[in-house]
């Protein structure tokens, strides 16, 4: 499998409390100190975070490394602008060797996971925050975004993304 994984970029996303920061895919970068405080990020605080985390996929992608790369990319226009790291891509077809998996589960599990970070006193982000985010989680499914069980346990959750990511495509009769 290890072939497989040339020169791609894989963006492991979700709301908080999803498991991103947790995944033995990932390596998390994120602005962290507003979000500390329940302050929600702003598109002044995002924009320039996303597109300084497009140049580190453009970097690898032309390198024909493999990133895996943490981050919410709740929006379409976020994912967009990662999908622009591909030199290739073309705005709106979705077309991009930058993929994305989106860390699904229900409200309450990801408030549960929320309020028992805080407890063990190592909050990421507010449970009061978690609304506000699927709120702006936008999914099309134009996208294609390969969606994976949150509540699976690592291993399984890791498995599950190469299988979606990594599945070999049947090819086209013409």
């Amino acid at each position: 499998m290890a072939s497989d994984l040339q020169g791609k970029a894989i963006v492991i996303m979700g709301v908080s409390g999803a498991g991103k920061s947790e995944n033995l895919l990932t390596t998390s970068l994120t602005p962290v100190d507003k979000m500390h405080q329940g302050i929600p990020l702003t598109e002044e605080d995002r924009i320039p975070w996303l597109e300084i985390l497009q140049d580190a996929l453009r970097e690898s992608l032309i390198s024909g490394k493999t990133v895996v790369l943490s981050c919410s990319a709740l929006q379409k226009q976020y994912r967009e602008i990662f999908r622009s790291a591909d030199c290739n891509y073309h705005h709106g077809s979705f077309n991009s060797a930058v993929k994305f998996v989106l860390l699904d589960a229900k409200a309450e599990v990801l408030a549960e996971r929320l309020d028992k970070r805080a407890a063990e006193g190592k909050p990421f982000m507010t449970a009061k925050l978690l609304q506000s985010q699927l709120e702006l989680l936008q999914i099309d499914d134009s996208e294609a975004i390969c969606k994976v069980d949150a509540t699976l346990n690592p291993q399984a959750l890791v498995n599950a993304i190469k299988t979606l990511i990594f599945r070999p495509r049947k090819p086209i009769a013409l």
